[in-house]
């Protein structure tokens, strides 16, 4: 029986979302899910529950990537970023299109992300961006991995999105980054003049105290208007010379 078309009345509306795969790890549940806006399909991630990104807008996980390499000196050469959370790709794909970062470190703890990327439908967004000769991607928690003293691997910059801000973890072991030790974990990963970057579906004033008490300078936030509900906010503090 050959397929019934839509009809008009459904035809063109956006389809809602459809489970590609759902995985149960260490740190609990990921998900990965499709839906259809018009033409296009959003992917969205689910963790335990919790929304965490889609592929439908971006802006800001962009935005976490080019304040930060603003901040930076513009006689600073190649230099270093380590993105904290591969997500849907957006912030990787950004850097690796500005020739002038250097080596690029990912760090993503969910082995289902990173194969959503390597072998799954995530590669059509970020494939040439993987195979970029800069990028390495580290399976590893990003706390973890910050507090690892094996090699002491320094960046000019850190820009992470491993939650939808500091006020709002995904789960509790991620709250360690925004604590005295974490911060000064990712300022001793650092290098002299080097840049925090955090991403935040919210502003958090608690944060940026917290920043200027671990001895971060600097401290600022830029914006992104959404269209309903606060901005998201990127976080961005420096490293003193």
């Amino acid at each position: 029986m050959a397929p019934v078309p839509p009809s008009p009345s459904t035809a063109g509306l956006p389809e809602g979302p459809r489970t590609l795969d759902r995985r149960e790890g260490p740190y609990g549940e990921v998900v990965l899910r499709r839906r259809r806006a018009g033409d296009a399909a959003v992917y969205e991630i689910i963790a335990n529950g919790c929304f965490l990104m889609d592929t439908s807008d971006g802006r800001s996980e962009r935005l976490l990537i080019d304040a930060a390499l603003a901040e930076l000196p513009q006689d600073r050469q190649r230099p270093a970023l380590l993105i904290g959370g591969l997500g849907v790709g957006f912030s990787l794909v950004r850097a690796v299109r500005e020739e002038r970062w250097g080596r690029i470190t990912v760090v993503e703890r969910e082995a289902a992300v990173i194969g959503w990327h390597r072998h799954g439908p995530l590669a059509e967004l970020s494939g040439g961006a993987l195979a970029d000769p800069r990028t390495r991607i580290v399976h590893a928690d990003l706390v973890a991995h910050l507090h690892d003293g094996a090699g002491r691997e320094t960046f000019d910059a850190l820009c992470l999105d491993i939650d939808n801000g500091p006020d709002w973890t995904v789960t509790e072991d991620n709250g360690g980054l925004y604590t005295p030790a974490g911060l000064a974990a990712c300022r001793d990963r650092l290098a002299p003049g080097g840049v925090l970057a955090v991403w935040s579906a919210q502003p958090s004033p608690a944060f940026d105290l917290a920043l200027r008490n671990a001895g971060f300078q600097g401290v600022r936030t830029e914006e992104i208007p959404v269209a309903r509900g606060v901005p998201d906010v990127v976080h961005l503090a420096r490293k003193g010379a």
